[in-house]
């Protein structure tokens, strides 16, 4: 039986969105390959160039890779955690940034999930992690360094707090959160922030996970939380003074 697609959309994407779906709920697994361009082109009664093209959204997506000779073609490809961080980070920086999100509101998230991090980062917590974190904490209080620097830093060091998880899912979700809210939200309070105070705020955060003391951990980054918010109500206040006038 044929399956076909409304000649009034982008039938590429249409199909590129059928394949989807069957990968997604499993009817399509991991090496499973697909049918031929031909077959495809059969199933849904569209051109072989059509086909062609769902197949590049699908592959730009990661979902599909190819391979030629006898016995190449189209196959569903395992996508990796770190493979699909990109996309994360990249969708929730659109979000914010399209629907207006307030400053109070991607705080309240960001710490809100950072905080149910922290206790199992400090029974996890390796080496290599409290070094990446004690590091940044170096480079942050370096006189010198340039705002966005700083900021790039500050984005490592808290990518460092959640990957000591050791848990890939929550080092998933938790991206968007890391690097897509903090850019944001450093890009409004960098001109008001102390780099003494958030460097101080830091080493406890790192004391607390090298001395695997969860409360102290989730005490500081309350502690931080507090000052981000307090930082970014006075910045809107003062826009807002400077625009009444």
């Amino acid at each position: 039986m044929k399956t076909r697609t409304s000649r009034e959309a982008d039938l590429s994407a249409q199909i590129a969105g059928a394949i989807r779906d069957a990968i997604v709920d499993g009817t399509l697994i991991v090496d499973e390959r697909l049918p031929s361009e031909a077959e495809l082109a059969e199933q849904f009664d569209v051109s072989r160039p059509t086909v062609r093209e769902a197949l590049k959204r699908l592959a730009a997506q990661s979902l599909i890779r190819t391979a030629r000779g006898a016995f190449g073609g189209a196959f569903v490809r395992r996508l990796s955690y770190e493979e699909a961080y990109g996309q994360h980070i990249t969708t929730a920086t659109l979000l914010l940034g399209m629907n207006d999100v307030s400053f109070e509101t991607a705080c309240e998230a960001r710490y809100a999930l950072e905080r149910a991090c922290a206790p199992i980062a400090t029974a996890r917590r390796d080496p290599d992690h409290l070094a990446t974190m004690r590091a940044e904490i170096h480079r942050q209080a370096q006189p010198g360094l340039s705002d966005e620097s700083f900021c790039d830093s500050d984005v490592t060091f808290h990518r460092a707090l959640v990957d000591a998880a050791g848990n890939p899912v929550l080092s998933y979700q938790l991206a968007g959160a890391v690097e897509a809210m903090q850019p944001l939200m450093n890009m409004i309070t960098f001109t008001a922030r102390s780099r003494e105070e958030i460097v101080g705020l830091h080493t406890r955060i790192t004391d607390a996970l090298e001395a695997r003391d969860a409360g102290a951990a989730e005490t500081a980054l309350h502690a931080l939380e507090a000052y981000t918010l307090t930082l970014g109500r006075g910045v809107m206040a003062a826009r807002a003074s400077n625009g009444a006038d």
